[in-house]
Order: C-alpha cells, then structure tokens, then sequence
C-alpha cells in the first residue's frame, strides 16, 4: 500500500511544510538547529534529502518519541544542560524553550545577581560598552518637538513687565 504525500505535517506543536528536505524541514520547529536536525536523521536513518510530506506515520512518530526522550543522543548535543532544578541534561523545543527562558530570566531577577540586574534595567549584560550605543528608548538630554511647542505656547501667554493687565 503506497503511503500518500501529506502537504503538512505536524510535529511537536508545528506545522512543517510537506515539501521540504527532511533536514531543512526539522530546523523549523523552535529548540532544533542544524546539527541537532543532523543528530536526527543520522540516529533514525532517515534520508535528509527526502520530502517530509513522504514520511509514513511511523517515522514520524520516531521523530516525536526522540525528541520527548533524549537519552539516546550525546549530552553535549542538547541545548538544556544540567538544569539548575533537575541536574539532567535535556533538549526544549517549542513552548517549553520559552517558558524556561523566562524563568531562567526571573530567578536571576530574584536572586538580583548582575546579569538579573542588566536584564531589569535593560542594559547589555556582557561588558560591551554604552556609552554611544544601547540608547534606544531612552531620550538623554534630548527634548521632543511637542515639549519645545508647549512650552513657547506657555512663554508667550505670560505678560511681560511693562505689558497693561
């Protein structure tokens, strides 16, 4: 029974374009890069040139299962190494990659460490220089065109000293 072409398929949350190269393809899902995608297609023997749509079922539930467990890759592969709740090393993909971001983000805050007070005050964290850059969003001695326009509305109302009341 020939397997039909799928024109989208869906693995961990997203939508991968059935047309492109296996390889190509697996680097679109968020938290998977060119050598974990490599990592992939090497350990499940799926051909990289191969569309994604051409994938049976079970290959793609492979896909699934590998990402979910990731024991069976090298540990210097994942993007999660010992974790500072867990200690385990693991690979984060999707929503789970952000999530993790933002606390990783907020424990540094809490424990008002100095990246956690770069990140707060929205300075660079790593020793570059801010004197000339890094100005967006702040306006340092710099006064807008509405403000100037207020402010000569308000001179010009105010009598001077020799003006009749």
């Amino acid at each position: 029974m020939a397997e039909e072409f799928k024109r989208i398929v869906r693995v961990l949350n997203t939508d991968i374009d059935g047309n492109k190269n296996t390889f190509m393809a697996l680097k679109k899902i968020k938290g998977i890069g060119f050598m974990f995608s490599n990592a992939i297609c090497n350990h499940l023997n799926l051909n990289k040139n191969s569309k994604v749509g051409s994938l049976s079922d079970e290959q793609i539930k492979s896909i699934h299962d590998l990402l979910e467990n990731t024991k069976e890759l090298p540990s210097w592969l994942l993007n999660r190494r010992s974790d500072p709740e867990t200690g385990e090393d693991s690979q984060l993909t999707t929503a789970k990659l952000r999530l993790t971001y933002e606390f990783d983000l907020k424990r540094l805050k809490q424990t008002k460490s100095y990246r956690g007070l770069r990140h707060a005050w929205g300075l660079p964290l790593r020793g570059q220089r801010t004197r000339s850059n890094f100005r967006k969003g702040k306006s340092l001695g710099v006064v807008k065109k509405a403000t100037k326009q207020a402010q000569a509305a308000s001179t010009a109302k105010k009598p001077g000293k020799g003006d009749k009341k």
